[in-house]
């Protein structure tokens, strides 16, 4: 299935709108307001398209593309679209506070990990890391969508709207961001503990023993074990860095599921406490995963986007926040790379599945996650082909694992990867009552965005086109996952469709992957606007068709009389006149076009040269 991202998102807006909107006004429906996760997902469908792409802004009535009003056309015309964003929004920020300050349930999100036992209202109402990075992102959207609909609007009664809007959009950043820092977390282990012997494991994968993964880990981590112990002020605890600097210790970070137990206050100014509320007790255990450790960096890296720096969206204690959460975002991106590549002639990411945490199923979703983390990495630093390629083969082998491309068998546990997906416990939840768990299941997306992510990164064209014919693949997959009657027609997941064997879902539908196709069609927008992978032989080529198509022009024009100005030959000659131009300018980008256009030029003058001869 070719990727069309603009034709893939026009889609999907019009069958949210359809969902989502009733005469024109917001609508969440029976699960609005049952998570801050999923609310903020949906929200994002609009927004982030709407932040990311130029084509597909709505905080210009005057400027709004022709396709994208008529995808949403449930919501009114040009000048309500944003009026209606705005309505939704505020209702967002305010549905999800209470009266201290804005609050990041998971809500039904949560389940118990015994079925036959009730989480209470105080576990479901748990701060999770997924709410606060999506609400960074949804924040961030939220700050420049007003910014650009302010400066486009008159009416006094939207303006003081949008101010409400942003005050509250600046508040639950700020609160989120504070959530983020005191969520980080570093997990010291002994070699020898439950935990340190897995580590150790994935590490050595059996050809080193206790004592040379020890050594090497020393080597790797030394200048990045002094940095976290000397740089961490904010938000760590001072026994978790006295433990580090013993270098005989293992150790992981990372992000944990929620605040952690312990977790210090974040001291911010007075005005700003009142505005974020109460900051929460902490109750996860102080164990990265990594599945929300890639959640947070999907959020954190908005912070100190170009935009955001350039949009002057965060004010001075933000900007704060933002340093120290990039300074974790750095850390941590060093750290699992590291870890992934440990050893040159056998990255542990290459034994399929990963396994960090003793409690934790071993499967393939936990190997993409560590790819995930890598590929952020990679997209910050430069990345030798020969790493890429051996990416591309991990990509291919987890696209196997999780039956999208090969097939499945009867009862093939691939179909579990993605109903009901991969579900985890949430260590530190049983201090609030019954165990509780969350479940995975967006492992085709996830594998599709960072395919696209790793595509737009290559310079080899082997590589490239092995990347996007997996990416179609997977877009083919994700794609027959549509639900097709019934609510939420248009949107996801409908796992059942490919795999009938797949259990049906409780849910009407699911915001968490039908955002996450939007972040696969907002990656692969930015795929097709970088500069096409430039063939040095194609270059070659390109330049001698140039040079002889020039050569052989300019002796038309100096050996035969100048045509009438009107004449067929002259407008021949004018033709390739511009054609040559045009073959120049893009010979080092498009050398293929440029050829194309060269040997066009050579073939009008072939013809201009045989009427000669007949004649």
């Amino acid at each position: 299935m070719q990727i069309k991202p603009r034709q893939h998102l026009l889609e999907m807006w019009r069958a949210i709108a359809r969902h989502s909107f009733e005469e024109g006004e917001w609508s969440w429906g029976e699960w609005g307001g049952r998570s801050s996760v999923a609310d903020a997902e949906r929200l994002l469908c609009l927004l982030y398209p709407a932040t990311e792409i130029d084509a597909f802004r709505l905080d210009n009535p005057d400027t709004t593309q022709p396709d994208v009003a008529h995808a949403l056309a449930k919501a009114g015309d040009t000048t309500d679209i944003p009026l209606r964003l705005v309505a939704a929004l505020t209702d967002f920020m305010e549905k999800h506070r209470d009266q201290e300050g804005p609050t990041f349930a998971g809500g039904h999100y949560y389940a118990p990990a015994d079925p036959e036992q009730e989480l209470t209202t105080e576990q479901r109402n748990v701060d999770v890391v997924d709410s606060y990075s999506m609400s960074v992102s949804l924040c961030l959207a939220t700050l420049e969508f007003c910014r650009g609909y302010r400066a486009k609007t008159q009416r006094g009664a939207a303006l003081a709207r949008i101010e409400q809007l942003r005050q509250l959009a600046g508040a639950r950043l700020t609160a989120a961001m504070v959530g983020l820092v005191r969520s980080f977390t570093v997990n010291v282990v002994d070699i020898s503990s439950e935990q340190g012997q897995t580590l150790a494991r994935l590490l050595g994968r059996g050809r080193l023993s206790d004592r040379q993964v020890l050594q090497r880990f020393q080597h790797h981590f030394t200048s990045l074990r002094a940095l976290i112990t000397e740089s961490f002020t904010l938000g760590l605890d001072t026994e978790v860095t006295d433990e580090l600097r013993n270098e005989n210790r293992l150790f992981e970070c990372g992000w944990a599921w929620s605040v952690v137990q312990g977790a210090p206050q974040i001291e911010t100014e007075p005005g700003t406490a009142q505005a974020i509320g109460r900051q929460p007790q902490g109750v996860a255990c102080g164990v990265p995963y990594l599945h929300f450790t890639v959640v947070a960096l999907d959020g954190i890296v908005d912070l100190f986007s170009d935009r955001t720096f350039v949009l002057g969206l965060l004010d001075a204690e933000q900007q704060k926040l933002a340093d120290a959460l990039q300074l974790r975002w750095e850390i941590t991106q060093q750290y699992w790379s590291t870890i992934a590549r440990f050893e040159e002639g056998a990255w542990p990411l290459e034994v399929i599945p990963w396994r960090t945490t003793p409690r934790l199923p071993e499967s393939a979703y936990f190997s993409l996650t560590a790819v995930s983390i890598l590929v952020h990495d990679l997209m910050r630093r430069r990345t030798t082909d020969h790493n890429l390629t051996r990416l591309v083969s991990v990509m291919e082998r987890l696209a196997e694992r999780g039956g999208i491309t090969g097939g499945v068998s009867r009862d093939d546990p691939a179909v579990g990867l993605h109903s009901p997906g991969v579900t985890m416990p949430l260590l530190g939840s049983s201090t609030l009552g019954p165990e509780m768990t969350w479940t995975m299941s967006d492992f085709s997306t996830q594998l599709f965005k960072r395919t696209v992510q790793l595509c737009a990164l290559s310079r080899d064209l082997a590589s490239e086109d092995r990347l996007l014919r997996l990416a179609e693949d997977i877009l083919d997959h994700i794609w027959g996952r549509r639900i097709r009657e019934g609510e939420g027609v248009g949107l996801w997941d409908d796992v059942h469709a490919v795999h009938p064997e797949a259990p049906i879902g409780k849910e009407p539908l699911s915001w968490s992957i039908t955002e996450r196709v939007c972040e696969c069609m907002v990656a692969a927008h930015t795929l097709y606007g970088r500069d096409p992978i430039r063939s040095l032989e194609l270059s070659a080529l390109a330049r001698s068709v140039i040079s002889e198509a020039a050569h052989l022009l300019g002796k038309e024009q100096e050996d035969r009389p100048a045509p009438a100005p009107r004449s067929s030959q002259g407008e021949q000659i004018k033709t390739a006149e511009a054609d040559l131009r045009r073959a120049r300018r893009l010979v080092d980008k498009q050398p293929g076009t440029a050829y194309k256009l060269a040997l066009g030029v050579l073939g009008r003058l072939d013809v201009l040269a045989r009427a000669r001869e007949t004649d």
